[in-house]
């Protein structure tokens, strides 16, 4: 076989399905290599579309999407989906084409550093030089990806390395390696904390939902009557639903979640990542116990107690025993005023017609879809919305990016949920990240996707409009102008909506989402 086809054969080891990307001219071999295979080459209309679907891929299976772009421009448009997987700690395999070898010592058409690019935002990359070294490879980036923390690995295809001939097979794929048990003094200390506590509280991150570890800390809560806080990236690990949940970092009015966090005499950080959630946001005076599989940032307002550095359901199973046998059940009084507080403030409708306040939208959104139902939240305004007052009762149905947290997500997002799962699958996003990918909607309709696109317009960068205003009283450089957004989405095959009352409203996410068609929801906001 040719080196090429070494290197997709080893894609189907790993199991991979789709591998999405811009074909380009250095990849020849590449792409008649993926035709010939088990693995599905999805093209797509822009690189950053390609990334963010492997993006959302890891995130959603925990095994590496993949995605491909050829050398130079194809590389550097690459480059955010990539970084966005980084700080979101989602898998994720980047494959680069490049010119020959005999060139790349001397300036050279495309020809650019794309190693030294792509190093500060992957866990590890390389430059597959020899048709010998590509079995190994592969294997360590997917190795390397899918391990906790997951996040982005790089491998680069010279052409003249993809057209010659070996003899090499691809490795076996292996059983993650499992972490170590959690250090029974770090949670004797743990234990002790908690055993002293009145008001002891969950934070419940990104690491909680991403390690699957939403079944014990849902346990733990039930059986200690601890309330839960979840990052924008932790939501679902407990649902919302549950009488102990306090939604978000960020959640309900006049204090809401936040005062909660400023009463307690104990915090538990389960899955916490300070890339997500600046702690400086919410610290407080309480002592600090971090659950995680990494040890904790240096960082003056998070500053743990004592840190459990371990397997995540592993150790929390762990105290779910001990718990038991303490007895420990805190009183929920001391919370449940702010529970009812902040499931009041979350639960509105519109009052008139559109614009609409954007608040009020999403409680029809969530009714129309079903508690396993997954959203793909983009970047703005509407995203600070949905992360503090749309509830989410499962792990994983709630897909936020906030860590690189980069705009132009959530419809390349969705058409990667779709293929991933069976269930229906919204696409959430203001009109200034619509139209950075929303030509993926053509993928989307080739591939006979079905999922709903919602596009909140204010015909703003709004949430740059309000940080504006809030520092200085007006703003600037923030005004966009539109296209007719259903007649955009027409121009596709895919029906378009315009609600202009609340019973319109209802009725668009109600068609919208009761077929297995694409359909798009313009919903005007001010």
């Amino acid at each position: 076989m040719t080196a090429s086809d070494l290197l997709v054969a080893c894609l189907e080891r790993e199991g991979v399905e789709h591998v999405f990307g811009v074909p380009g001219e250095e990849m020849e071999a590449l792409l008649f290599s993926l035709r010939d295979s088990d693995v599905t080459f999805v093209p797509t209309r822009h690189e950053q579309g390609a990334a963010f679907m492997a993006d959302v891929h890891g995130r959603l299976t925990g095994e590496a999407g993949v995605c491909l772009a050829t050398l130079g421009p194809g590389a550097t448009n690459l480059l955010t989906g990539v970084a966005d997987a980084h700080l979101d700690k989602s898998p994720v395999v980047a494959i680069t084409a490049q010119g020959s070898l005999e060139r790349l010592h001397q300036e050279s058409h495309q020809a650019i550093n794309v190693l030294g690019m792509f190093e500060p935002v992957t866990k590890w990359n390389t430059q597959l030089d020899s048709p010998k070294i590509i079995h190994e490879s592969v294997r360590k980036a997917f190795k390397m990806a899918e391990y906790e923390k997951p996040g982005a690995t790089h491998l680069e295809l010279p052409e003249d390395v993809a057209a010659e001939e070996t003899g090499m097979e691809p490795l076996p794929v292996r059983d993650p390696v499992p972490f170590a048990a959690p250090n029974p003094e770090a949670l004797d200390r743990a234990e002790a904390l908690l055993a002293d506590a009145d008001r002891p509280l969950v934070i419940a991150g990104n690491g909680a939902v991403r390690t699957r570890a939403a079944e014990p800390l849902r346990t733990l809560v039930e059986c200690t009557d601890l309330p839960v806080v979840s990052t924008y990236m932790g939501k679902g690990a407990v649902s919302d639903a549950d009488p102990h949940s306090l939604m978000t970092l960020d959640s309900g009015a006049e204090g809401g979640a936040a005062s909660a966090i400023a009463e307690a005499d104990l915090v538990l950080t389960v899955g916490y990542d300070i890339a997500e959630h600046d702690p400086a946001d919410w610290n407080c005076d309480a002592a600090i116990v971090h659950i995680d599989s990494e040890p904790a940032e240096v960082y003056e307002a998070y500053n743990p107690e004592v840190e459990v550095v371990a397997d995540i359901g592993r150790a929390l199973r762990e105290l779910i025993e001990w718990c038991r046998g303490a007895a420990l059940a805190f009183d929920p009084d001391w919370y449940t005023a702010l529970r009812e507080q902040i499931v009041e403030d979350v639960d509105r409708t519109p009052s008139g017609e559109a614009p609409f306040a954007l608040r009020d939208v999403l409680p029809l959104l969530r009714d129309a879809m079903m508690p396993e139902d997954v959203l793909i939240s983009d970047v703005g305004s509407h995203k600070m919305a949905i992360a503090q007052n749309f509830p989410t009762y499962e792990p994983n149905t709630c897909i936020i990016s906030n860590g690189l947290a980069s705009m132009g997500i959530a419809v390349p997002g969705g058409l990667a949920a779709t293929l991933a799962g069976e269930s229906n699958v919204v696409a959430a996003t203001g009109d200034g990240g619509f139209l950075m990918n929303a030509a993926e909607i053509e993928t989307a309709t080739r591939l006979d996707c079905g999922y709903t696109i919602v596009v909140f317009n204010d015909n703003d960068y709004g949430l740059i409009s309000e940080k504006q205003l809030d520092h200085t009283g007006e703003s600037f450089g923030t005004g966009l102008t539109n296209p007719d957004f259903p007649a955009f989405a027409e121009s596709f095959g895919i029906d378009g909506y315009r609600p202009t009352t609340p019973d319109e409203l209802r009725e668009a996410f109600e068609q919208a989402l009761g077929h297995d068609g694409m359909a798009l929801v313009e919903v005007p906001v001010a």
